[in-house]
């Protein structure tokens, strides 16, 4: 697991990005639970990071496009 940062969000806690293996690691506030979307390019998960509502954007132009896990 890539290392975690916290973000300023009502839905998200924190969010970590592996490179190598273009896996987004998201951690969500409520539900403690962390969900893992495969094949994000680098510049999404920096748009998500530059995002001025991270729960938008996620909803928005991740959970539509990417598959995903829960770890």
């Amino acid at each position: 697991m890539p290392d975690m940062v916290f973000v300023d969000s009502k839905n998200v806690e924190a969010i970590g990005y592996d490179d190598a293996t273009q896996e987004l690691h998201i951690r969500f506030l409520k539900s403690g639970e962390t969900y893992v979307y495969y094949s994000v390019e680098e510049w999404v998960h920096q748009e998500l990071m530059q995002a001025d509502s991270k729960g938008n954007y996620l909803n928005k132009n991740i959970k539509p496009r990417y598959q995903f896990g829960r770890l």
